[in-house]
């Protein structure tokens, strides 16, 4: 079926109801419930929290999509222009890493045709999933923000997790946040509210004569609807003989705290695994580099066994049938390191040439003549020959013509 089908499919509650009360609830020997309730993208609200997302979402973007092996040749033609009618590749990977990175978990669904094959990836973002059994087979149903719910087989669903220690399934909430978080917003808040303070005019004074206190409540509303109110003055601030010893009480500025905002920026960068340069893109290439091994490339892992486990069987994984999401796009050197890996790469044989043209931003030479790995001029090609096979020819004939003599 198509993406649009699919979705009516998923989104037919009456169905999902069905399988959901014909489940019960799968106990894990941890007998911790494993049910995952997410965050619904709150903290994606905080400004640092979602440039530091974002920081990782650009990289995991430029991840390069790639099938191996003979099984599924459909698949892979279909998959070549995009994982969905809808999404890139990049954009999927993009969203895929923002939700990895937001909720600790991501599920992502096989899109099936009519004859039940896989054809595409969707990433879900449901609001609460939880692990239930029928028939001794474990289902993931999953409740939406709209109130639907949808079952599927555990084993057919890829599931990512991260920071997975109490549940058998999910990774752990964002917990360790919470404190930052609030101690950023009341942050924010308290310089909003210093500005608005800053911004108006406060009075005390002592009244000539006695009042009651309803008089008193009424002088002071007279008092500010007519030097602050609509049809009021501007400009111009009017005192009566009800009031003697008029001062104007100065609002006290509100002082950021530098350290303290360097310490919410921090526990934001250290959850997150990043900095300021990754954020500005202001880092050389060997933060860069750090940045790929440490978080970009153990995600990139996580997406491709996932969605091989789910894609393959277990026979065609031992016959070499896997999906990768390879790095070659990830540029991050500058020319001089880009020309030093191509000299040292190149000579050997282990990269193509069309491969060392594209770390330049290069087309592949025409009619295929890139693709071949050469090695230098003095010895051989990496696809002819063997190690000497010079030099035995040169003896060989010398040999000869000695003979012949």
């Amino acid at each position: 079926m198509g993406l649009v089908e699919f979705f009516k499919g998923l989104m037919k509650s009456g169905n999902a109801k069905n399988i959901q009360n014909a489940v019960t609830q799968f106990e894990m020997f941890s007998a911790y419930s494993p049910v995952f309730h997410s965050w619904g993208g709150k903290i994606y609200e905080s400004m640092l929290v979602r440039e530091s997302v974002d920081a990782h979402a650009r990289h995991a973007m430029k991840l390069k999509f790639i099938m191996q092996g003979s099984a599924r040749a459909k698949l892979k033609t279909e998959l070549l222009s995009g994982p969905n009618e809808f999404d890139t590749w990049p954009s999927f990977l993009e969203r895929c890493s923002n939700i990895y990175r937001t909720q600790n978990n991501l599920f992502i669904s096989p899109i099936l045709d009519d004859l039940g094959d896989i054809r595409g990836f969707w990433p879900l973002f449901p609001t609460n999933t939880e692990v239930r059994e029928k028939d001794g087979i474990p289902f993931l149903v999953f409740q939406f923000g709209n109130g639907k719910t949808m079952a599927m087989e555990l084993n057919k669903i890829a599931v990512i997790r991260r920071h997975q220690l109490q549940s058998d399934f999910f990774g752990e909430p964002n917990t360790p946040l919470d404190q930052t978080m609030e101690m950023d917003s009341m942050t924010m808040q308290g310089i909003i509210e210093g500005i608005k303070n800053a911004s108006g005019y406060q009075f005390m004074a002592e009244l000539a004569q006695k009042m009651f206190d309803e008089d008193v409540r009424k002088e002071r509303e007279r008092f500010d609807k007519l030097n602050f109110g609509e049809k009021g003055g501007r400009g111009l601030l009017l005192f009566n003989g009800n009031l003697k010893n008029v001062k104007q009480v100065e609002p006290g500025k509100m002082p950021i705290d530098t350290n303290q905002m360097q310490m919410i920026r921090e526990n934001v960068f250290a959850y997150f695994g990043t900095n300021m340069d990754i954020l500005q893109n202001t880092a050389d290439s060997a933060k860069l580099n750090a940045f790929y091994d440490g978080e970009t490339e153990p995600f990139a892992i996580k997406m491709s066994e996932a969605l091989t486990r789910m894609v393959y069987t277990r026979r065609e994984e031992h016959q070499g049938n896997r999906i990768f999401f390879a790095a070659n796009r990830l540029q991050y050197m500058n020319v001089a390191e880009k020309v030093n890996v191509s000299k040292e790469l190149g000579d050997r044989g282990a990269i193509l040439i069309d491969e060392i043209r594209e770390l330049f931003n290069y087309p592949p030479l025409p009619d295929g003549k890139g693709q071949h790995a050469p090695i230098r001029g003095e010895y051989y090609m990496a696809d002819e020959g063997r190690p000497g096979a010079g030099k035995d020819k040169d003896e060989k004939e010398k040999g000869e013509g000695e003979k012949d003599e």
